[in-house]
């Protein structure tokens, strides 16, 4: 038997996708909301931790998620429904340290046999997201020139870059040169608009 629990902040959606993976072959489902994840986990620990990286606040799940769940393979393993055209939610799956990612656009019958995939340690990635995720994945940013960029992006100047980071203009500027560079593009607004498109951002 292979217990899954599904992590979903809309009720009906929530009971609906728990009577579907209910039906699979050796499943027993128990489900949670957003913000009940630790107080699921408390009790006997599911073999699938499941949600839907669609639903209202499911950032913030994955956020919860990453604080308890090893990035290869802990003792609850992380699987997510999504869709290709969903970068930036790949890649926050995949610094959560995610295992199996499932298009939400697939056919439902072997979904049970995934879940058991991912309960016996192995890893699932449906065809259809493979490329987003290894765009996501292959991110040559560092930590610091993606939050640099990520401000640019909404607005900021280098000299409010600057005082929210605590560095220098130049170091600002140092750090955007960086990430212009590395993502190919020509200048700011060019690696803002590819950071965007491959989901860094």
């Amino acid at each position: 038997m292979t217990t899954v629990l599904l992590v979903h902040t809309v009720p009906l959606w929530r009971a609906s996708l728990a009577s579907l993976l209910g039906t699979g072959r050796g499943i027993e489902v128990r489900t949670a909301e957003h913000g009940a994840i630790r107080a699921a986990l408390s009790g006997p620990c599911p073999d699938v931790l499941l949600t839907d990286l669609e639903c209202p606040g499911a950032l913030d799940v994955l956020d919860e998620v990453k604080t308890m769940t090893a990035p290869h393979g802990g003792p609850c393993p992380l699987a997510v429904l999504t869709r290709s055209d969903r970068p930036s939610g790949l890649r926050r799956a995949f610094e959560a340290g995610a295992l199996g990612y499932i298009d939400k656009y697939r056919p439902v019958d072997d979904l049970s046999e995934v879940m058991h995939k991912l309960a016996d340690g192995g890893r699932h990635i449906d065809e259809s997201l493979a490329f987003s995720l290894l765009q996501v994945a292959d991110m040559p940013l560092s930590p610091r020139e993606l939050s640099v960029l990520s401000m640019a992006e909404g607005g900021d100047t280098v000299a409010g870059i600057a005082g929210r980071l605590h560095l220098t203009p130049g170091t600002v500027r140092n750090y955007l040169a960086a990430a212009i560079r590395k993502s190919g593009a020509r200048n700011r607004l060019d690696a803002i608009r590819r950071a965007k498109e491959a989901g860094w951002i």
